[in-house]
């Protein structure tokens, strides 16, 4: 499949297609990179011109492509699939398509770790991500004016509670106090069936994707969570107990192709 034109930011829209029911898929990974130094912008550049469209022409979505603020060598993105035979499909017709062999050397070598990778479901009905159907922007498009966050919270596998937690406790008050998570999803137990893309095992997480105007939007609603009663005297020291490590909050820039912003 041609790749858009990245030199003509006035260029048209490209179209994006959903995957799998609703256009919510199923399977998500979050892909956390560790590049050279002084390198994530070229990979972006070659990432939203050539691995768009491609990708998603093998039957995946490509949800969203991300600066790391907290560290300018990360690049972060999430794509997503049907279910996991539909993965394994899109995978290996990808990794093994001649875009990959023209261009991934090149994406290769702005590369040091690409093996950080969680791989994801919805936590429940209706918490994933829904992929839009409006026309992604052209390859070259001004990134958007937005912040968004990505908070990992890490129990111990094959337990529930800490789950549970989050997802009847804490999910109201966020979207009580503030605007709704864009998606909530946790770990995806299946096996990795395409063995040449790592994830990592072992683990039982929950991710909140949310998104703000700005980054004092974000603060203020942290605020807010953490002075709600129900929240402060019960789910968090609750979910603090159960947890197995502290958790992390990715702050993200998204890029111009991104459609989650």
């Amino acid at each position: 499949m041609p790749a858009t034109d990245a030199t003509d930011p006035a260029a048209p829209a490209t179209p994006t297609g959903p995957t799998g029911p609703g256009g919510r898929p199923a399977v998500i990974e979050l892909r956390r990179y560790t590049l050279r130094p002084g390198r994530r912008d070229e990979l972006i550049d070659l990432f939203d011109r050539e691995f768009v469209e491609t990708q998603e022409a093998t039957g995946m979505a490509v949800l969203g492509q991300f600066r790391d603020l907290d560290d300018p060598d990360r690049f972060v993105w999430l794509r997503g699939f049907s279910d996991m035979a539909a993965r394994h499909r899109a995978l290996t017709a990808f990794y093994g398509g001649p875009v990959w062999a023209e261009h991934g050397p090149r994406a290769n070598a702005t590369m040091v770790d690409s093996d950080d990778v969680h791989l994801l479901r919805p936590l429940s009905a209706g918490t994933c991500f829904t992929v839009p159907a409006y026309r992604r922007p052209p390859a070259g498009a001004p990134a958007p004016d937005r912040f968004v966050t990505a908070t990992v919270w890490f129990f111990p596998p094959g337990t529930e509670d800490g789950v549970a937690l989050v997802r009847d406790g804490l999910l109201p008050v966020l979207t009580g106090t503030g605007p709704a998570p864009l998606a909530v999803l946790t770990t995806e137990t299946a096996h990795n069936t395409f063995a040449r893309l790592p994830v990592r095992t072992g683990t039982n997480v929950v991710a909140v994707f949310s998104s703000y105007p700005d980054e004092s939007a974000h603060r203020r609603h942290v605020a807010a969570v953490r002075a709600h009663p129900y929240a402060r005297d019960a789910v968090l020291p609750g979910i603090g107990r159960t947890q197995s490590a502290a958790p992390w909050t990715l702050r993200l820039a998204p890029t111009g192709r991104s459609l989650i912003s």
